[in-house]
């Protein structure tokens, strides 16, 4: 396999790159349609996937290759490294003219991501992450926020779930932050922009695997609802759940989602 830093200089170059394509359709009458399951899609996503496979592929022929706007090939469960890629996360709020969306890759190695880069080219964010390397947003390193209590923590994700009749307690209050991307709500967890995020219904590894390393890098945890490390690039690439916040506010938040048993259901977009 090539070095590690050669694969993170050419996957930087090739999200930065999806970056500016994406731009050119932001904000212009795009074609939209629908996925099976309901799920939006536009030509800007394949666009951007196309580049992101073009570059990334040719780069590194011998690597896996699992996206969310291509068809799976099983293939990538025999290479030791794996490309894991959502072209644009947030396709709604892309389509909408809202600067909600990112560009989500990971390289995979064994199950777990060794680098990701993650661009909001609509506010100019680019964090980017190197297993036991930290960090970075816009090239400045970033932590997660030291937070311990739940009540009037910031708290990325959809806000009717709290009031669902199967929490045992009550849940305090919450500035709930709404974002459309998955990834970027987990990206906001590693800045500090939010305390926690999490999300009890199933995601694809497209959706969490760059997210996942940059708040670990930027010292946080990233399970399960019930604490269980996840692990990309299985037969099914999926994850039941998700949990992201600092150690503190991490373990404050699993002892109340620890309880909760989900139904198995197919991943949402």
């Amino acid at each position: 396999m090539t070095d590690l830093a050669d694969d993170v200089a050419l996957m930087v170059a090739a999200v930065r790159e999806a970056g500016a394509l994406a731009l050119r359709f932001y904000r212009t009458e795009l074609s939209v349609w629908e996925k099976v399951g309901g799920t939006p899609v536009s030509e800007a996503d394949i666009m951007v996937d196309r580049h992101l496979r073009q570059r990334l592929c040719t780069g590194r022929p011998d690597y896996g290759w699992l996206s969310e706007e291509t068809e799976d090939d099983t293939a990538r469960l025999t290479r030791g490294r794996v490309w894991v890629v959502d072209p644009i996360d947030g396709t709604r709020a892309f389509v909408a003219g809202t600067p909600h969306f990112c560009h989500a890759v990971a390289l995979v190695e064994d199950g777990m991501p060794v680098a990701a880069a993650l661009f909001n080219p609509a506010t100019d964010e680019f964090f980017e992450a190197v297993a036991h390397q930290g960090a970075r947003l816009n090239g400045t390193p970033i932590r997660v926020s030291g937070r311990q209590e739940i009540a009037g923590c910031r708290m990325a994700a959809y806000g009717p779930m709290f009031k669902h009749p199967a929490w045992q307690d009550p849940w305090p209050d919450m500035e709930i932050i709404q974002r459309d991307s998955v990834a970027y709500r987990l990206a906001l967890v590693a800045s500090g922009g939010a305390d926690a995020a999490m999300g009890l219904n199933t995601k694809n590894d497209w959706d969490l695997a760059a997210a996942d390393l940059i708040v670990r890098e930027a010292g946080g945890r990233v399970t399960s609802h019930d604490g269980k490390a996840l692990a990309y690039n299985n037969e099914a690439p999926q994850q039941p759940s998700f949990l992201a916040a600092g150690p503190d506010l991490h373990a404050a938040l699993l002892a109340r989602t620890g309880r909760i048993k989900l139904r198995s259901r197919r991943a949402e977009s």
